[in-house]
């Protein structure tokens, strides 16, 4: 049995390790011999923390998705102010993607995957079930207060709103020269309040 570090540092080389090879080799072309190498950890090493290639795919999509629920409940906690939620929101992610950005390009390219390119039996539409609807019920109490148009329903409002967040994310991966700042979370969240159409004038 390996010796483990008190603060799971073992692990998290493995994590990291695995991440470097997942994110620029694919899952397909990446092996366990180059995780374990580059980690620089034995293979029985590798195996008491995780049973195989596709259980550290699996925690670092996991890692990513949860992280970002836990983001956007703390956003979302952390005042009473509709649009001021949506800008933590927006903002909170905007600095997780800068930190994490190897992480959240295999998180949302998980997505889009061919067969062969993410293990099968991936499990993650749960979890991205359950963070959409952090953003769907912030939008059906919005809505139930009359911050938001009734015509619209709250599940629309919902997609409109994690779109556009979304699209910002991915678009960065990219076109990198986009500022992922608040300004941009607030002109974002801006824009989905106030619409794009310009408003009636009188002569």
């Amino acid at each position: 049995m390996p010796r483990l570090s008190p603060n799971g540092e073992t692990r998290q080389e493995i994590l990291r390790a695995a991440l470097k090879r997942f994110a620029h080799s694919g899952y397909a072309a990446t092996s366990v011999q180059h995780i374990v190498e580059d980690a620089r950890v034995s293979k029985p090493t590798l195996y008491y923390y995780f049973p195989d290639k596709a259980g550290l795919f699996q925690a670092l999509v996991s890692e990513a998705h949860d992280e970002r629920y836990r983001l956007m409940r703390e956003a979302v906690d952390s005042t009473e102010d509709f649009r001021a939620q949506l800008v933590a929101i927006v903002s909170a992610l905007f600095r997780y993607f800068l930190k994490n950005r190897e992480l959240m390009r295999i998180s949302l390219a998980t997505a889009f995957a061919a067969p062969g390119e993410v293990p099968s039996g991936l499990r993650y539409l749960d979890k991205c079930e359950r963070n959409f609807e952090v953003i769907h019920g912030l939008m059906k109490r919005a809505r139930a207060a009359g911050h938001l148009d009734r015509r619209f329903e709250s599940r629309e409002l919902a997609f409109g709103f994690y779109g556009q967040m979304n699209l910002y994310l991915m678009a960065h991966l990219t076109m990198p020269g986009g500022r992922l700042n608040r300004p941009t979370a607030e002109r974002i969240v801006n824009l989905f309040l106030s619409g794009a159409a310009a408003k009636d004038r009188k002569a």
